[in-house]
């Protein structure tokens, strides 16, 4: 495990985070706002993972479980601390959060136009399943 400090985001930081993804994420969602990281907080405040250098939010993960998936999400980490570990640490935090809570494997969310990430899942143990695909539908 790192010794980045990794942190659980709380209320107060929700509009940092909005930023952070502005700067860092890859793509946007339709919850990229704060109702929606709100919502995340409240309903499982152990799921959005801040890394944070110097007091500053260099990365974040989404490590939601709904007691049956493990689920990962907006795994960003700002342009300025790429290669340093900090998706490594962020994704190592995740893992721990869904051991402790029971989960058994862990689906991750990745835009297929960012090979960059897809570098980084595979370092991380990872693979593609090509045989599924997502199906969304707004509400």
């Amino acid at each position: 495990m790192s010794d980045l400090p990794i942190r659980c985001a709380t209320l107060s930081d929700i509009g940092t985070v909005l930023q952070f993804w502005r700067e860092a994420a890859e793509g946007t969602s339709i919850t990229d706002d704060h109702d929606g990281v709100a919502r995340l907080i409240t309903r499982d405040p152990g799921a959005l993972l801040l890394a944070e250098r110097d007091g500053l939010v260099v990365g974040t993960v989404i490590a939601g479980f709904d007691g049956w998936r493990c689920s990962a999400y907006r795994l960003a980490v700002h342009p300025d601390h790429r290669r340093q570990g900090v998706a490594t640490a962020l994704l190592e935090a995740a893992e721990q959060r869904f051991a402790e809570l029971g989960g058994r494997r862990v689906d991750a969310m990745v835009l297929e136009a960012n090979e960059r990430a897809h570098h980084v899942w595979a370092a991380a143990g990872y693979h593609r399943e090509d045989h599924w695909r997502r199906w969304v539908k707004r509400l």
